[in-house]
C-alpha cells in the first residue's frame, strides 16, 4: 500500500531531480553541440519516473530521528539530498546494462544500446556496438560526478554533510565491490547460495535500504542506537528485495518488469534462485541449468524449460519464503527501535512495497 506522504514525496523528488539537472546540463552541454544528446540521455533515464525507493528510504531515515519536519516544512534540501541518490543508480544501471549485455531497460532501449542504434542511423564508421558500450560506460560516470554535485548542492548544512560524506562514500564503495563480486561469481559459474546471498548484500540490500536510511538519519544528526535499528531494518529488508526482484527477473510479467521474459537467465545472473536450484537439481537438470543459463539466444521455450526446472528444485518456494523470512525480520526491528510515529508508518509501508510487487 502507497500512503499519500509516498506520493507526494516522490513528486518531490521527481520535481527536485527535474530543476537540478536542467540547471547542470548547460555546463555539459556548451562544450560542444554533441554533448546535446548526451545529456538528453541522461535526463531521460533519470527523469522518467519509478518508484524513487532510495530517495524515500533516505528521507524516512531523516524523520525517523526528527519529529518536526514534514511535506510542508523546510526540509527540501534533505529531499535534493535524498534526491541524489537516483543518479548513483542511475550510474549503476548504466553500468550494469553494459556488464550484463541487457538491450531493454524499463521498457525502452538501454543506454548503450540507444547510442548503438544512434552511431547506426548517422552512418558512423567503426563498430557501432563497441561505441554505444563506451558512451554509456561514461553517461554513467557523468551520472556519479553529478550525484556528488546534487548533494554538495543540495543546501544540507555543512555539519549535517560532513556526517552525511562517510555514508555516501561507504555506499558507492560497497555497491562496486558488489558489482564485482557479481562479475565473479557469473564467471565461476555460480552454484553457491551462501556466495549469492553475499552479492545481493552488496550490491543491492545495503546500497538500497540499508544505507539511505544511515544517509538520513547522519543529515539529522541521529545516534548509534538508531542507526543499529535502521540497519536491523534495512538489511534484511534490501536481501528481501534483491531476491524479489531475482523472482521477478525469471518469472516477471513483462510489461511489468520492462525487460524481456527471462531475461536474468539469458544474461547468467547466477542469483540465490539459480544457486538454490543448482544445488537442489538432479544430475540431468544440473547440466540443463550449466549449459543453458547465460545463452544469449534463450528463446520462450528455453525460458519456461529453465523457469520449471527451477520450481521443481524447489528453488522459487525457498526464495519465497526466504523473502517473507527477511521481510518479518525488518518490521520486527521497525517495532523495537526508537523512532518517530510517522517514520514507523512509512517504512512498514515501503518493506511492503519493495517486497510484496507484483509480477
Amino acid at each position: 500500500m502507497v500512503t499519500r506522504s509516498a506520493d507526494v514525496l516522490r513528486d518531490r523528488v521527481d520535481k527536485a531531480l527535474h530543476e537540478w539537472i536542467h540547471a547542470a546540463r548547460p555546463s555539459v552541454a556548451s562544450i560542444s553541440p554533441d554533448l546535446e544528446p548526451f545529456v538528453d540521455a541522461l535526463a531521460a533515464f533519470v527523469l522518467d519516473g519509478g518508484k524513487r525507493l532510495r530517495p524515500a528510504f533516505c528521507y524516512w531515515g531523516y524523520r525517523a530521528a526528527v519529529a518536526s519536519a514534514g511535506p510542508a516544512d523546510d526540509d527540501d534540501a534533505v529531499v535534493r539530498a535524498a534526491a541524489a541518490l537516483e543518479l548513483v543508480q542511475a550510474s549503476a544501471l548504466m553500468h550494469d546494462d553494459v556488464l550484463d549485455r541487457s538491450d531493454i531497460r524499463r521498457g525502452a532501449p538501454s543506454a548503450h544500446r540507444r547510442f548503438t542504434l544512434a552511431h547506426q542511423a548517422a552512418g558512423w564508421s567503426g563498430d557501432a556496438e563497441k561505441f554505444g558500450h563506451a558512451a554509456a560506460i561514461l553517461l554513467g560516470d557523468l551520472a556519479l560526478v553529478w550525484a556528488d554535485a546534487m548533494l554538495a548542492d543540495s543546501g544540507v548544512p555543512n555539519d549535517a554533510l560532513l556526517r552525511a560524506l562517510p555514508v555516501w562514500d561507504a555506499m558507492r564503495v560497497e555497491v562496486m565491490c558488489g558489482q564485482y563480486l557479481d562479475v565473479v561469481e557469473q564467471a565461476r559459474g555460480g552454484g553457491s547460495v551462501e556466495r549469492s546471498l553475499r552479492v545481493a548484500r552488496f550490491k543491492a540490500a545495503k546500497y538500497t535500504v540499508e544505507r539511505p536510511l544511515h544517509l538520513g538519519a547522519a543529515i539529522a544528526g541521529g545516534d548509534g542506537e538508531l542507526l543499529d535499528g535502521l540497519s536491523a531494518y534495512g538489511l534484511p529488508l534490501g536481501e528481501a528485495f534483491q531476491l524479489r526482484d531475482d523472482v521477478l527477473g525469471v518469472y516477471g510479467d513483462p510489461q511489468f518488469t520492462g525487460k524481456p521474459a527471462g531475461d536474468d537467465l539469458r544474461e547468467g545472473k547466477r542469483t540465490v534462485l539459480v544457486a538454490y536450484a543448482i544445488e537442489h537439481a538432479t544430475e540431468a537438470q544440473r547440466a540443463t541449468l550449466h549449459d543453458r543459463v547465460g545463452d544469449p539466444a534463450l528463446d520462450l521455450d528455453g525460458v519456461q524449460q529453465l523457469r520449471d526446472i527451477i520450481t521443481e528444485t524447489g528453488a522459487a518456494g525457498a526464495v519465497e519464503r526466504l523473502i517473507e523470512e527477511r521481510a518479518q525480520a525488518a518490521l520486527a526491528a521497525l517495532e523495537h527501535t526508537a523512532m518517530t510515529d510517522d517514520a514507523r508508518t512509512e517504512l512498514a509501508a515501503l518493506a511492503t512495497l519493495a517486497t510484496r510487487r507484483i509480477r
